[in-house]
């Protein structure tokens, strides 16, 4: 358990590096909860904890929708993606070539030029050793949750303002 509580501490501290990111990334999702938009959350796989979280969670996201592949998304909607590696990659595209604004989360490294704010969780392999020489638990949810909430406090100051 310590191991476990130690790891997950640095995992947390890594992604806290990326503050400007995630401020860039909850400054593009307020821009359609004050624009009369939608936030609409893409999430693939685990992620999917991240939607869960947003609209189903005690204190829900304003604004938000869970993304379907037939949701209709105009100029003063936002679309998070999060996905664990290339997942969100087709809707990326689709999104960049109809100039709608979106945020990117990936769980695992890798960089992304068409999105307007992205932040990568970089959790390759898992955090503790197994057994075998390998490494197990791989908390992508865990880091894209802790991501949503900063993103959720960020966006709730500024529709405060």
């Amino acid at each position: 358990m310590k191991m476990l509580t130690t790891q997950l501490t640095g995992l947390f501290q890594r992604i806290s590096k990326q503050d400007e990111a995630i401020e860039d990334t909850a400054r593009l999702l307020a821009q359609a909860a004050v624009g009369q938009g939608t936030i609409y959350l893409a999430a693939f796989g685990e992620l999917q904890a991240v939607s869960a979280a947003a609209i189903h969670g005690t204190e829900p996201l304003p604004g938000v929708q869970e993304w379907q592949p037939d949701s209709i998304v105009t100029s003063a909607d936002r679309v998070w993606i999060l996905a664990k590696k290339d997942e969100g990659d087709e809707l990326a595209g689709r999104l960049a070539d109809a100039f709608i604004p979106f945020a990117m989360l990936s769980a695992e490294s890798k960089q992304d030029e068409l999105a307007s704010a992205f932040v990568s969780l970089n959790i390759d392999k898992g955090l503790l050793p197994a057994e075998d020489g390998g490494r197990t638990v791989v908390p992508h949810a865990m880091g894209a949750l802790f991501v949503y909430h900063a993103v959720k406090l960020a966006i709730d100051e500024m529709l405060a303002d």
